[in-house]
């Protein structure tokens, strides 16, 4: 069984392969994760699923399947938690993702806010921190790796 992007150092469909295949995450961290485990998989019908507000108004996922050519994700850093248990409405986590695309590593730091809705967890908006392509900083018109949808100078860059 292969090994779950997230990090955790487990099976895939003992971490986060679970809630790809329909169950609620418990915390707005595991969804977190789940959703780096769902770009680095190439499962954008998941990212789709678990958005709401206005990230779901914002996310394409033609735009989004476009963002993952040329994108591979190296890692995840799960820096802060606040709320985000079973008990609270809403909760954030701060990240950091490492990733490379069209060969310029770079990483995507932001904090998420997630909001659960009828016993579920969703990523509900991005407060951007910042996002910086490693290498020759070549990749400005390149779609951004956040998965927005939007060349990265008109979002993260």
């Amino acid at each position: 069984m292969p090994q779950c992007p997230c990090g955790s150092n487990l099976d895939l469909n003992v971490c986060c392969g679970r809630y790809h295949a329909g169950e609620p995450a418990p915390t707005a961290e595991t969804l977190m994760r789940a959703r780096y485990a769902a770009y680095a998989l190439s499962r954008l019908d998941y990212i789709a699923a678990t958005c709401a507000g206005p990230a779901a108004a914002e996310f394409n996922l033609l735009q989004a399947q476009r963002s993952q050519l040329g994108t591979r994700w190296l890692g995840l850093e799960i820096l802060r938690s606040r709320k985000g248990r079973e008990v609270d409405g809403e909760g954030t986590v701060s990240f950091i993702a490492r990733f490379s695309q069209n060969g310029a590593e770079g990483k995507l730091r932001e904090t998420s806010l997630f909001r659960r809705i009828d016993d579920r967890w969703f990523y509900w908006e991005r407060y951007r921190e910042s996002a910086a392509l490693g290498g020759s900083g070549a990749g400005r018109n390149d779609m951004c790796p956040c998965g927005s949808g939007r060349k990265y100078k008109k979002c993260c860059g």
